[in-house]
């Protein structure tokens, strides 16, 4: 069975037990309870991402420092011709996005302020989604801040990105009707075959999943969860995904940055 029919197999099995009697409504997760998805892990997976010698993410981030370093675009500038060492100028940087863009007057979570820097201070195109140096860069960089707490920015404009976030987080999408809520928030703690539910958190992306054998982002993570209900995934960098991951940062407001992350 290929994997898209192992996804569509588990949300059928998840829809059903909605449908009973005892399921639980979702109720957003309180301050005390959020967990990262790392918990839920088994031991093995666990000391993959926490031994950096084994942890396979880490050849990601290696990538990342040699593109930092290397010039490119017309301009044949680096990211380290402006920003310096990444060790100090990005330290905490990870753990504030997605942010509100002055420029372009949108949120932009951190791929798409990586290729806001391209386009306007290299003169270089921007990187595809999925793009290896897109998730070379994004875990390097992400790197930087492991360890620290997720601090989503407080402004106006991000208020209502978030807002718009969380409303698509607890709205049914699909043909089986499901609402990201109604797994992460109501059913956390359960299992759904051998699979444990994790509350859906979002501090390790870009994760090195086992089942990708490499490297991915949110949005990846997302647009499959949104195939798994039947429901048409928003293209890669939507506003929708960008709101998204917003709500996320929020919702995980507190757990440590740990990228670049494990998970089977």
């Amino acid at each position: 069975m290929r994997w898209t029919e192992v996804v569509r197999a588990r949300a059928v099995v998840l829809a059903l037990a909605l449908a009973a009697p005892a399921a639980a409504e979702p109720v957003p997760i309180t301050p005390a309870e959020r967990r990262s998805g790392i918990t839920f892990a088994g031991p093995q997976t666990q000391g993959l991402q926490a031994d950096d010698t084994a942890n396979p993410g880490m050849l990601f981030v290696l990538d990342g420092a040699q593109l930092w370093q290397a010039p490119a675009g017309s301009a044949q500038r680096a990211c380290a011709d402006c920003h310096g060492a990444a060790e100090h100028s990005m330290r905490g940087v990870a753990a504030r996005y997605p942010a509100f863009d002055a420029a372009s007057g949108a949120a932009l979570d951190l791929s798409g302020r990586i290729n806001a820097c391209r386009t306007r201070h290299q003169d270089a195109p921007q990187l595809a989604s999925e793009e290896p140096g897109l998730l070379a860069l994004a875990a390097f960089v992400g790197f930087q801040s492991r360890g620290l707490p997720l601090a989503p920015p407080q402004d106006p404009p991000m208020a209502a990105v978030r807002k718009e976030g969380r409303r698509l987080y607890e709205t049914r999408m699909g043909q089986l009707r499901l609402s990201c809520a109604e797994c992460h928030d109501a059913l956390w703690a359960n299992r759904l075959g051998s699979s444990p539910i994790t509350q859906g958190q979002a501090g390790a992306y870009p994760i090195y999943r086992l089942e990708w054998q490499g490297l991915g982002s949110l949005q990846r993570r997302m647009r499959a969860c949104m195939s798994g209900v039947r429901a048409e995934p928003f293209a890669p960098g939507a506003p929708e995904f960008i709101a998204l991951e917003a709500y996320l940062a929020e919702r995980g407001a507190g757990l440590p940055v740990e990228t670049p992350g494990v998970r089977p």
